[in-house]
């Protein structure tokens, strides 16, 4: 772990930035530059002021997305601000090149605040086809990201539904595996905040024609003081909105104690929160997804030694990483093709579908194709199109 820090410096210290811009097109003659740049761009400028939808047809609009950060909630790394964000947007930006083509830039702006973070989208998203929030922390990102939908171009919080998008396409496979139904089982979520949060809403079909996507058995949400239920003092009005879907049961404790008898585990917390125990508690083929950066909540090994049937992670030195680059990139090339104006359930839910179809004969130490199977974002992308 140590060595890809060193080498990541070393990478960047050499790079000085790990995207630039290149041109399409040859400026070698006046000709060129008469086509490129002044007069004749000119005539392209006058088509758009007419008709301001021409810019899909005319300009890098069809194939750009944004990438807006905060650095309020990076990685493992929490609130590191708006220049030490910038290392991993040129990341984001560098993966949605690689896997599906889009061209993609960092902004990485210095206001944590809801409103300055809305109005400073509003203001550049004319030159986007997309905009991709990242690391910005609940619940302001909740805010943003729901303030935005009116753009006319689609809008979405990585963080949120990318982690729910590839989480369910995990947990179909892994449910196939042993052989189970989602309707069936029970899963418990440690995190409450935007992953979480997103996670929940997924699995218990929120904004979901029922025909279309059926919800499973029960969902229990827990923070750091435990299960969120009704009548528990001090909750947020999110953490109040997650109580209309979730624990309908009503069950109260402390993480270990929800946690017996359930049949998934889902962490979007921090490592070292479980222990063997905990996994012998829960049903006799229980599924762990722990997703806790650079540690999990349970190493796959501790899990898998107390009974764990299935386990998957965040990190790519394990079987079954869960890992947001199956999604999003995919998903911003189908809703730039399909020229969608903002990304439906319906369209995270044929994500979902389309990526754990990718894995064609679920195994337990594969319920997800590879991060860097190239197959996948064609496949996400058709099947988000196609949606939208």
């Amino acid at each position: 772990m140590t060595d890809f820090f060193d080498r990541s410096l070393i990478v960047h210290e050499q790079l000085r930035g790990k995207i630039g811009i290149h041109s399409r097109v040859p400026v070698q003659s006046r000709d060129d530059l008469s086509l490129a740049y002044t007069p004749g761009v000119a005539r392209p400028c006058e088509v758009i002021a007419g008709d301001v939808s021409r810019a899909r047809d005319l300009t890098i609009k069809n194939n750009s997305v944004a990438v807006v950060s905060d650095g309020s909630a990076v990685l493992g790394l929490g609130n590191i601000g708006p220049h030490a964000a910038i290392p991993v947007m040129e990341g984001k930006a560098l993966l949605f090149s690689e896997f599906a083509g889009i061209a993609a830039w960092p902004i990485c702006v210095d206001t944590q605040d809801a409103s300055e973070i809305i109005e400073t989208v509003r203001r550049i998203a004319p030159v986007f086809g997309g905009i991709n929030l990242e690391d910005i922390a609940a619940p302001r990102c909740f805010e943003v990201e729901a303030a935005l939908q009116d753009l006319g171009i689609p809008v979405f919080h990585d963080d949120q539904h990318g982690t729910a998008i590839v989480l369910l396409a995990a947990l179909l496979n892994a449910a196939a595996v042993v052989g189970r139904e989602l309707t069936e089982m029970t899963a418990v979520i440690n995190g409450a905040g935007a992953a979480g949060t997103a996670i929940a809403r997924l699995l218990c079909c929120v904004g979901h024609d029922p025909s279309v996507c059926r919800p499973m058995k029960e969902v229990i949400v827990c923070d750091s003081k435990g299960a969120i239920h009704a009548g528990r003092e001090g909750l947020t009005p999110e953490k109040e909105e997650l109580l209309r879907y979730t624990n309908q049961a009503n069950r109260s404790g402390k993480l270990e104690d929800v946690l017996q008898g359930a049949d998934v585990f889902i962490g979007v917390s921090k490592g070292d929160l479980l222990n063997g125990s905990h996994i012998k508690s829960m049903s006799d083929t229980p599924i762990i997804l722990a997703m806790a950066n650079p540690i999990p909540e349970i190493m796959p090994d501790v899990a898998r030694d107390a009974g764990a049937a299935v386990v998957g992670t965040g990190r790519s030195d394990f079987p079954n990483q869960v890992n947001n680059v199956l999604a999003f990139p995919g998903i911003f090339r189908g809703a730039l093709d399909a020229g969608a104006q903002r990304i439906t359930e319906e369209m995270k839910l044929a994500a979902a579908r389309a990526l754990a179809a990718c894995v064609e004969s679920p195994t337990a130490d594969l319920i997800l194709p590879d991060a860097l199977d190239s197959r996948v974002a064609p496949r996400v992308a058709a099947a988000v199109a196609e949606a939208s």
